[in-house]
């Protein structure tokens, strides 16, 4: 898969532009990062990781990608593009922070072609390997392995940044975004997977509320989203657990009551909160 090299890209270990010379991204200093087959850079520094194979796992990956395809989470993707759409040109450059498997990017890619509008430039990163291998099998586009500590980017490059349910680093966000541009963060909601918790946990406990406006930044809009999926069979209901951190956190009598469910329909409820950088 063809790899798209965006000018903003920056090398991650000294900061210098980096060029493309059909199969690796280069800078001055001869730092070299070359294209994996499925069309991605690994751009991850030693100092970024911490352990061998950071972020999700191979399973992980393949169970939120089987889920996701499946369109259990469709609606959650239609309303984030819906309200991103109106910010997206052909002039402008869209980063997907944690960008997993590169099924919201996608989506929203698909409805930009949709509504007959110019392409924005569009770069996705993550930690994990695996969700890179996935994600670039999508479209050719910028797709990095990278953190949000180090994000290979120059200063003030990108118009719009998406969080979506990741662990967010405020001020590189700042630092990448143009002045006025945007940041998405989707988070949870009180509801969100109630009756997958209800299995996994004795008491449930009060989820956490949607974080504060940032500093830094201003409110521009903000929507709730709340729904209820089918009924999902056993193979689902294994795969939302698996792509969950709660897979981790549950015990394994918790993990037991999950694998003798036959079927369960769960509450999707989720904060889409789009702020501008000052």
């Amino acid at each position: 898969m063809p790899f798209r090299h965006h000018p903003a890209l920056r090398c991650p270990l000294d900061g210098l532009p980096m060029e493309w010379d059909s199969h690796s991204l280069r800078c001055p200093n001869k730092h070299s990062f070359d294209r994996a087959r499925q069309g991605y850079c690994n751009l991850l520094s030693a100092q970024d990781k911490r352990s061998k194979d950071p972020g999700d796992s191979q399973p992980m990956i393949a169970a939120r990608h089987r889920f996701l395809e499946a369109g259990h989470y469709y609606p959650v993707a239609e309303g984030i593009a819906q309200l991103l759409l109106p910010y997206v040109d052909s002039s402008r450059l869209v980063v997907d922070a944690g960008c997993g498997e590169g099924y919201y990017l996608n989506h929203l890619r698909d409805c930009v072609q949709a509504a007959g509008l110019s392409e924005p430039g569009i770069l996705g990163f993550d930690i994990s390997k695996w969700a890179l291998q996935v994600a670039a099998r999508r479209f050719p586009g910028t797709w990095l392995v990278a953190s949000n500590r180090n994000i290979p980017l120059e200063d003030a490059s990108a118009d719009l940044v998406m969080d979506m349910f990741g662990f967010p680093d405020f001020p590189s966000f700042s630092r990448v975004l143009k002045s006025s541009g945007l940041l998405l963060r989707v988070q949870t909601g009180h509801e969100h997977l109630r009756e997958l918790r209800e299995l996994i946990y004795p008491q449930l406990k009060a989820q956490r509320p949607a974080s504060d406006i940032p500093k830094g930044f201003t409110l521009r809009e903000r929507a709730a989203l709340t729904f209820k999926t089918a009924d999902l069979d056993q193979e689902v209901i294994a795969d939302l657990l698996l792509m969950t951190p709660h897979f981790f956190r549950a015990s394994a009598e918790g993990r037991a009551r999950v694998a003798a469910v036959s079927s369960l329909a769960v509450t999707v409820d989720v904060s889409l909160t789009l702020l501008q950088r000052d």
